[in-house]
């Protein structure tokens, strides 16, 4: 019988076949979307597994989570609305059994424990649906919860001081007026710390808060806003100054720069930011990690020099020629000893070693190969890196350890085998580049191997930094050299908390809440690590 002849001559009939076929075709499509994303998640959650494992592994300039995981917002969108399309179009073709979409998604964790509960009791039936009698007994129930949110909320604290004349004197008695965080200031410290918090920690300018605080009816301009970021930031220097004298009390530093756009009539110009991390967690130490921030209108050597003039000890950073003089034997106050970054090293021979990205330029017509001693680096590279996860952690004298009698023997057949390949190539051959960069400055990579306090990497320099590349396309640019400063302090005191596990807003609302009435000489009582303690010995005691 031919397709024709199957197809029913009644009206009806045919529409109910139509209908069958439309809930079919959006069962499949639902099932197809819903498979694609599924796929999507599972590489996602891949994807953060090995990261968490064994690091970032790939180098591209486009970051590869990010892309993965606004695909998988994309596609789980789809895949829900296709869901729904094929429920209402099976609810539609009754007249065939045609089974309704059931979508297989990732189990969802319940809702935070600590999250308050609104009970709404939706009343029993009073008689017996099936039988309509009226002897009804309670089972138990069935709670079906609904994540909901509260709009924020706005008021107004007044603090009423009531007046006494005395009968006998008759002077006036009247209690103290409150202090604000600021002089002359009306706005409270919560609001203060999520302004900043807003802007520093979330890159929100400010024109942006100021009008989404105008849309919740409160009008804060933005000429107020920043009245009161400068006041904060000047109020909260010390804690700046404190924070600054601790990183650089530690024995090993982190530092990195990175590009701010600058105003500058009616254009911008390229300043810097640079931050120095202290963080003794990868070889055990027990001193809390910090990180500061200083601006600089350029990159010049004498930047670094001024913000590391009274340091000495260990610096993990780049190859950045400004840094040189540091390194001095006879400098004064103690000789600053290069560790050099093995990620920086790697990432010269990843760029010409990209199996993807040399798939994708294929693809678009470019003619681009993979050079396969690049390829070898960083298989060799790898292997170091692989050892190094093992031991992160771990005290100084046992990574120091693992070090001289498992990675030594690696290192010194690496740079056997580049001085080698070096020799035979051509001082133009990429390749060549690569390893130039690490042969010619092979003693500060090969230091890592003499203290176990070094790390491989420089990325803990990095990481302080990220957050301020991403906010770039944000707030665009800095207004003026004293906005790059306020933003150092700013930055030094979030990602200080940040690296501490302090939540930065709630600490620096409590901070301006407090600061004007603590003792200045106990002031490293407000610093992020103490602050801690202390908020858990409340709980404790509690």
């Amino acid at each position: 019988m031919s397709a024709a002849d199957s197809i029913p001559d009644d009206v009806e009939a045919l529409k109910a076949m139509l209908r069958d076929r439309d809930a079919e075709l959006a069962q499949a499509r639902a099932t197809a979307s819903n498979a694609t994303a599924l796929i999507a998640h599972l590489q996602l959650s891949i994807e953060k597994l090995r990261r968490e494992l064994y690091g970032v592994r790939s180098e591209r300039k486009a970051r590869l989570l990010e892309q993965m995981e606004l695909e998988l917002e994309e596609l789980e969108a789809d895949a829900a609305a296709d869901d729904l399309a094929a429920e209402q179009k099976a609810e539609a073709a009754k007249t065939t059994a045609v089974r309704a979409f059931s979508r297989k998604k990732p189990s969802r964790q319940p809702f935070p424990a600590h999250l308050p509960r609104e009970r709404i009791v939706l009343a029993g039936p009073t008689a017996c649906a099936c039988c309509g009698g009226t002897r009804l007994h309670k089972l138990g129930e069935d709670v079906t919860e609904t994540l909901e949110i509260v709009p924020r909320q706005w008021k107004v604290v007044q603090h009423v001081r009531e007046k006494f004349t005395c009968r006998d004197c008759e002077k006036v008695s009247q209690a103290p007026a409150p202090f604000h965080p600021l002089p002359r200031g009306f706005l409270g410290p919560s609001l203060l710390a999520m302004i900043l918090f807003e802007k520093y920690g979330q890159h929100q300018p400010l024109n942006r808060q100021s009008v989404r605080y105008a849309h919740e009816g409160v009008d804060l301009s933005l000429s107020t806003l920043a009245d009161q970021v400068g006041g904060c930031a000047l109020l909260l220097r010390p804690l700046y100054d404190l924070i600054r004298d601790h990183v650089f009390a530690g024995a090993r530093v982190h530092g990195d720069e990175t590009t701010v756009p600058v105003l500058a009539k009616g254009k911008t110009r390229t300043g810097r930011l640079w931050t120095y991390v202290r963080d003794d967690k990868p070889f055990g130490g027990a001193d809390p990690p910090a990180a500061v921030f200083f601006y600089s209108r350029d990159r010049t050597a004498e930047h670094p020099e001024s913000h590391l003039a009274h340091f000495s000890g260990i610096l993990q950073a780049d190859a950045y020629a400004g840094f040189n003089r540091l390194y001095a034997p006879q400098r004064s106050p103690g000789r600053i000893m290069e560790a050099a970054c093995w990620s920086h090293g790697r990432r010269k021979f990843f760029v010409l070693a990209d199996i993807a990205a040399n798939a994708r330029n294929k693809a678009l017509g470019k003619q681009t190969a993979i050079a396969p001693l690049a390829l070898e680096a960083v298989k060799r590279i790898d292997v170091i890196f692989d050892i190094e996860r093992e031991i992160n952690g771990r005290p100084a004298a046992e990574r120091l350890a693992v070090r001289r009698e498992h990675v030594a023997p690696l290192v010194t057949e690496l740079e056997a085998w580049m001085r080698g390949e070096r020799a035979r190539l051509s001082r133009h051959a990429e390749v060549a580049k690569a390893m130039d960069y690490m042969l010619k400055r092979w003693s500060a990579f090969a230091r890592f191997l003499d203290d176990g306090r070094i790390c491989l990497t420089n990325n803990a320099a990095e990481r302080g930094l990220r957050g301020i590349a991403l906010g770039r396309k944000s707030w665009l640019f800095a207004g003026s050299d004293r906005g790059g400063e306020r933003a150092a302090v700013i930055y030094t005191l979030i990602a200080s908390a940040k690296l501490n596990g302090v939540d930065p807003q709630a600490w620096l609302a409590d901070v301006l809440a407090r600061i004007n009435d603590h003792k200045i000489k106990d002031l490293a009582a407000l610093l992020p690590w103490r602050w801690a303690a202390a908020q858990q010995a409340k709980k404790v005691a509690a």
